[in-house]
């Protein structure tokens, strides 16, 4: 039920742009979102003739209010609703939550002398960072190389310059010694720092061009030993492994997007390229993913604004909605466009070495060639990590008990259930199964099975199952054992109310009990007139059905193996002087009882003797 206020605020709603915040009764932010014409925008989510989907729904049953902020325009919008995003953490906005806490290095530009330090966490600020590194060991192995290739310092000291000598990290040759002036000016250190950034963001052939020309210059003018210097760095950079062995043809620098999106759920991914190899990966993790076909927007605004380097191009796999806004918020962020939408990233914006002209950032759907490839390839990975996490058979099954406990209405979730069936033929033979299922998986420890004797020759497979149930937790109360989170009867309302008869003479009337009818696949409860229906893809009855499934199969497979000792008795034993030890000899020799009967009387007599032989022969004719 919408309270009166919001529908108040619905009539009422400004054509201006803005951003709207959604809340529930106590006042929490549930989603936050953005728009051109706010009226309009908000408006779609309370239409009669919008399309099914669970996940807005939930959300649309829990608002009870609305709040908007208007903007002058929709640039100014898709920054408020970024920084409301970081602020209130919505559950049902696109969240970036980083699949693993790979570790990254940091480069602290903020600072007048730079350093360089492994970091767990990036964030928001005026410095740089690097990675993430997989494994965390090329992390370190990648800082330490920074600091032997440009001297970065690692050190805390607060430098002024004015330091009377080098530390013993400038005489092991980790760090060229900015803290003393006439060691390495300023401008020196700012130059290697800036080189340090470039090669942390893979351009290591900017840097090779600027040291090759460094190199020359220093030669040129008889600084023979900055020269060789620079061109140890030089063949260092040169000589590197590069992990990587995918590669681009070209040159060009881009991120590369891919989702993939199921119930409500999300995995990103996200590649970086630059000059033309893969150098970085990172990866997310998205619940409560609410409107899938903006999921990939919010998710680069969310990305970029942590602070990251934005590359000239990004490939996504479909055009994106407000595309053209995005790229303009993304032109500013790189600082193409003198915005003042966040402080200068570039080293040469404070004062750096001059770097090239930053271009007009863009999004592109490639159609052919290598980059289509290069997205698929993004796309497979995206669907790999999604597996991992969502269809991990032991998280979805947690995922599936928790759904099962909502559609039951139980207190706790089935974290054991048991599952009981009756099999037999016209009331001969009757026999029942229990299997136990723990975590949604089978425990095959605890499968138990039954004998039914003295029902009568007419099938009633009610008393039976009354019988069993009542046996099984008689003899766990009588242990002291607990008892399953969920019993689980295959039939229909009839083996139900013969299992809960049990369980109430047991005392025990309160313990969760329902059953699944094979013919339409619908889960009965008791004190429920209407049974449960659920569609057949749902995760839910799937599970249920692989409990009661194995439960029938276990059953059945114990009734043929009842039958066939009972026929085999029959058959043999009632002959006299044939006890267990010459059945078995019998069978072992012949095969099977249809061996024994086409046995010649020789045959039988090199097994048993002659006498006995004879005895069984003249047995099985009459028979």
């Amino acid at each position: 039920m919408q309270s009166v206020a919001l529908k108040e605020k619905l009539e009422t709603l400004p054509t201006q742009p803005g951003v709207y915040l959604f809340k529930d009764r106590d006042g929490g932010v549930l989603y936050v979102g953005k728009a051109r014409v706010l009226r309009d925008r908000v408006r779609q989510y309370f239409q009669a003739a919008r399309p099914a989907d669970p996940l807005r729904d939930a959300l649309i049953a829990e608002i009870a209010d609305l709040d908007m902020v208007l903007t002058d325009s929709e640039m100014e919008a898709l920054a408020l609703e970024n920084n409301f995003i970081k602020r209130h953490q919505p559950r049902f906005n696109v969240l970036l939550r980083d699949d693993k806490n790979h570790p990254y290095l940091k480069l602290t530009l903020g600072e007048e002398y730079p350093r360089l330090y492994v970091v767990r966490k990036v964030a928001e600020d005026d410095n740089a960072y690097g990675g993430p590194y997989i494994p965390a060991s090329l992390g370190r192995r990648t800082a330490a190389l920074t600091h032997k290739i440009f001297g970065v310092r690692s050190c805390k000291e607060v430098l002024n310059g004015r330091r009377p000598r080098p530390c013993l990290q400038f005489q092991i040759g980790r760090c060229i010694a900015p803290c003393v002036a006439e060691v390495c000016s300023l401008d020196r250190y700012r130059q290697a720092c800036e080189d340090a950034r470039l090669f942390l963001e893979g351009r290591t052939e900017e840097v090779l061009r600027r040291l090759r020309v460094a190199m020359a210059e220093a030669a040129g003018t008889d600084r023979f030993e900055e020269a060789a210097s620079l061109r140890d760095q030089i063949r260092t950079l040169e000589r590197l492994d590069t992990p990587q062995k995918v590669t681009t043809t070209d040159i060009e620098e881009r991120d590369v997007f891919a989702a993939h999106v199921e119930w409500g759920r999300a995995a990103l991914q996200v590649f970086s390229v630059r000059e033309g190899k893969i150098v970085g990966r990172e990866g997310y993790l998205l619940d409560h993913v609410a409107e899938p076909e903006g999921l990939l927007a919010s998710a680069i605004q969310q990305f970029y604004a942590q602070g990251r380097y934005v590359p000239r191009e990004l490939l996504v796999p479909a055009a994106l909605p407000d595309q053209g806004l995005l790229e303009e918020w993304l032109t500013r962020r790189r600082g193409g466009l003198g915005g003042s939408e966040s402080p200068p990233r570039s080293m040469s914006e404070r004062g750096f070495t001059p770097r090239e002209r930053i271009t007009q950032v863009r999004i592109r759907v490639p159609q052919r060639g290598e980059k289509v490839r290069l997205l698929e390839m993004v796309a497979r990975n995206a669907r790999l990590a999604y597996d991992l996490e969502w269809r991990h058979p032991r998280k979805q099954s947690q995922e599936i008990l928790r759904a099962l406990r909502d559609v039951l209405d139980l207190e706790v979730e089935p974290r054991r259930i048991e599952c009981f069936d009756i099999s037999n033929i016209q009331g001969s033979d009757i026999v029942a199964s229990m299997v136990c299922f723990e975590e949604g998986l089978p425990k095959k420890s605890e499968y138990r099975k039954f004998r039914v004797r003295g029902l009568g020759p007419s099938p009633d497979d009610f008393a039976a199952m009354r019988e069993v149930v009542g046996r099984r937790y008689r003899r766990r109360l009588e242990e002291g054992k607990d008892l399953p989170d969920l019993i689980l009867i295959d039939g229909g309302p009839g083996q139900l109310s013969a299992a809960t008869a049990a369980l109430a003479d047991l005392g025990i009337g309160h313990q969760p009990v329902a059953s699944l009818a094979k013919k339409d696949e619908v889960i009965f409860v008791p004190g429920r007139a209407e049974p449960i229906v659920l569609p057949h893809s749902s995760p839910v009855l799937q599970l249920v059905q692989r409990v009661r499934d194995e439960a029938h199969r276990f059953a059945v497979g114990f009734h043929r193996k009842v039958r066939a000792q009972r026929t085999l008795r029959s058959e043999l034993d009632d002959i006299p002087g044939v006890g267990p030890a010459k059945r078995r000899k019998l069978l072992s020799r012949f095969g099977s009882l249809r061996g024994v009967r086409g046995a010649s009387l020789a045959d039988l007599a090199t097994a048993v003797g002659a006498a006995m032989a004879a005895r069984i022969r003249q047995h099985l004719d009459r028979g």
